[in-house]
């Protein structure tokens, strides 16, 4: 093994081939993130996880250089050289440390708080003290994010071409000067088909093949948990059923039948479910409200007494993955800070069949009401009944989806809600 003094320490070689590798990777993602589609979100999360490692390892290896000195330049080195290599050294830390810093105020600042698992398995958290920020302010240190980090970007090409154009202007034609060696022990000066160098842009062009072709899980449905055991209970009325027997169907009383037409409260029991269906790109979307209360009086017999109040609390929406989950929150989608909840209310029924019926009422989403039809399916036995209902609405109405997502070419206007309950009659 060659002095430590002609090369740089074995920490320090292999902490710079890992940084290198992962701001080749790096640099190929940030080609081909889309946000708005289902794999391009994938990637950014995957871009936020080699960012956060790259400034972890950078951090290490200025600590590292610090307390351990590198080699001295070759000595036939110009002056202009010596000094072109250092301000392009520090140049490249200052890159490698402030891209991922100015790139972790921007998600921190973000108007949609997705948050950050490395790796989709490692929570990472926002910048201290900018998460919570409102209004100017925030907006403030989101700018600064952005325009720091496309700064820093256009600086990195710049120095990024200078530092290999250096080390190949060394290694493959001054042959007294040794500078290859220091980071790939052995190479020799001079030599065009040093194996280390060819090693070098081998394993370069690997990285790039790997960054344009990976494609990790795109943030699809997965199955859902059971509703929380401590689910908002909802009330429905239904029916009271005459006591006649098979034997004497006609048992029952005048007061009986005048019952009958009143409407009751009923008791949602756990497991009931409100739902919603969609699509991203193509892959099914499902999900449900885990909190949510109703007020609702029905009766076959009495439709015009009848009425349904719903209350929805928006921030409570889950779809099996929670970066998604975060970012329906958001001013975008639900903004729950400005409209934490929805509400739908109808006081007009039709029977359009055997256990058939159809709800007229009005929906209240993100501030804005509008009429809203919910057919749905009523069964009575004894003192338990049992709903379902499915309809559709038209989320662009509503100004759910704001921005870039407006369009409906990744994510259709059309949302199918769904609710699924049983209720005993208090």
């Amino acid at each position: 093994m060659s002095s430590p003094r002609t090369r740089y320490s074995t920490v320090a070689i292999v902490l710079h081939w890992l940084i290198a590798a992962a701001i080749i990777f790096q640099v190929i993602l940030a080609w081909r993130m889309d946000g708005r589609t289902p794999s391009g979100f994938a990637l950014i999360q995957l871009h936020k996880s080699v960012g956060i490692s790259i400034l972890l390892l950078s951090l290490l290896r200025l600590a590292w250089r610090l307390a351990n000195r590198p080699p001295p330049m070759p000595a036939g080195m110009a002056t202009w050289e010596r000094w072109l290599a250092k301000v392009a050294h520090v140049g490249l830390y200052v890159i490698m440390i402030g891209m991922p810093i100015t790139g972790w105020i921007m998600v921190s600042t973000s108007r949609i708080q997705v948050p950050t698992l490395l790796y989709g398995v490692v929570p990472w958290p926002h910048v201290p003290g900018l998460a919570h920020l409102t209004g100017a302010a925030k907006s403030a240190w989101n700018d600064v994010g952005h325009l720091g980090h496309e700064a820093l970007a256009w600086g990195a090409y710049v120095l990024i071409a200078l530092h290999v154009a250096g080390a190949l202007k060394h290694q493959l034609f001054s042959r007294e000067e040794p500078v290859l060696a220091h980071m790939a022990p052995g190479a020799k000066p001079g030599r065009w088909l040093d194996p280390r160098l060819i090693a070098i842009f081998v394993v370069a062009l690997g990285v790039m093949a790997a960054a344009q072709t990976i494609r990790p899980p795109v943030p699809a449905s997965k199955p859902l948990p059971p509703p929380p055991a401590a689910i908002e209970t909802a009330e429905v009325a239904a029916p009271v059923v005459p006591a006649a027997t098979a034997a004497d169907p006609a048992a029952a009383t005048p007061a009986a039948e005048a019952a009958s037409s009143e409407p009751s409260a009923w008791t949602v029991s756990q497991g009931s479910t409100l739902g919603f269906a969609t699509s991203w790109g193509g892959s099914a979307i499902e999900g449900r409200f885990d909190r949510w209360t109703a007020d609702i009086v029905f009766s076959p017999e009495a439709l015009d007494k009848s009425k349904v109040s719903v209350s929805i609390d928006l921030a409570s929406a889950v779809s099996g993955d929670s970066q998604r989950d975060e970012s329906l929150k958001g001013a975008d989608w639900f903004d729950v800070a400005s409209h934490a909840k929805a509400t739908f209310t109808a006081t007009k029924f039709e029977k359009t069949g055997a256990d058939r019926y159809v709800a007229h009422g009005r929906l209240t989403l993100r501030g804005v009401s509008k009429p809203l039809r919910l057919p749905f399916r009523l069964q009575i036995e004894g003192d338990k009944a049992r709903v379902s209902g499915v309809t559709s609405l038209d989320r662009t109405a509503f100004g759910v989806g704001q921005g870039e997502w407006t369009s409906t070419d990744q994510i259709p206007a059309d949302v199918k809600v769904s609710v699924n309950l049983t209720a005993k009659r208090r």
